[in-house]
């Protein structure tokens, strides 16, 4: 029996895994999001950085990310300033603009899942118990060395 438990387990598991990250791109995929929406997410989450800490959490080269910077800064998404603990980097931060499209994107994404739920007949509860199942997992360490935070991931 314990062995149909773990096997189970183990399936739904990857399910988990693999529907959340397909669910998420779909989302993604669906609005008009700016190219560098996780940046906006991780300065949400995690406050003013510097590029290099941007790139560290996103797991992209310090160019990569300092080309989605500029890209953001020329949008008026984030804004760049020089770090005053260290005369030659820069913290990152999120402008008014940056945080209202992300909020807007929030609401998007909100209003697909309440749609998708209720063409399921699915209800408030059960998207509590999944939301409450999601934090659990993030809120129990990093995975891989990965940074979790105690905020949700809002991108």
């Amino acid at each position: 029996m314990y062995s149909q438990v773990t096997h189970a387990s183990l399936a739904l598991s990857t399910d988990l895994v693999i529907y959340a990250a397909r669910f998420v791109r779909a989302l993604r995929r669906s609005s008009d999001v700016p190219a560098g929406a996780r940046v906006l997410s991780l300065l949400d989450e995690h406050g003013p950085l510097g590029v290099t800490q941007l790139a560290k959490l996103d797991r992209c080269s310090q160019p990569t990310m300092s080309a989605a910077v500029s890209q953001l800064g020329e949008a008026g998404l984030v804004a760049k300033e020089p770090n005053p603990l260290d005369a030659r980097g820069s913290v990152v931060s999120l402008t008014e603009d940056g945080r209202d499209v992300l909020a807007a994107n929030r609401e998007v994404w909100a209003s697909t899942v309440i749609e998708r739920l209720r063409a399921h007949d699915r209800t408030q509860e059960e998207l509590a118990t999944a939301v409450a199942v999601l934090r659990d997992l993030l809120e129990s360490g990093p995975v891989d060395g990965a940074e979790t935070g105690t905020r949700p991931e809002r991108t």
